[in-house]
């Protein structure tokens, strides 16, 4: 039997994006699933509904993001054994200025049936776009 629970469910889909592997990512979700972005900057998507359009939207972070390794991570399980809140860390270089990417994340993650069904992000934006200008 394998571990469904929401942290191992993030450490296997982190695993598949870490490597390029969006078809990886994208095979822990629901087809329903929905991405939300509350701190997305002004023209960039704050939900992302179902998995065609996760797809598109993961595409475009996967081409400006070589994500190499994660730096820090930690899963805070809540009392909803569907849901964890999950403290990560990445270092990276961002594609198209070789500068370096260095992010610290806070992901509210839920799972129906052992699959992503919302994943919340909460980072800060502003990071990205200071990298992408140097």
């Amino acid at each position: 039997m394998t571990d469904s629970s929401p942290g191992a469910v993030f450490a296997a889909a982190t695993a598949a994006i870490m490597n390029g592997d969006l078809d990886g990512w994208l095979a822990h979700c629901r087809d329903d699933v929905v991405l939300e972005f509350p701190y997305a900057p002004t023209g960039r998507p704050r939900r992302v509904e179902g998995k065609p359009a996760a797809e598109v939207y993961l595409k475009a972070v996967v081409g400006q993001v070589k994500f190499e390794r994660i730096t820090r991570q930690h899963v805070h399980q809540t009392v909803d054994p569907d849901t964890a809140i999950i403290e990560w860390s990445v270092s990276g270089h961002v594609e198209a200025t070789g500068a370096a990417y260095e992010m610290s994340y806070v992901v509210v993650l839920t799972l129906v049936d052992g699959l992503i069904a919302v994943y919340r992000d909460y980072w800060n934006p502003l990071t990205l776009l200071d990298a992408s200008l140097s």
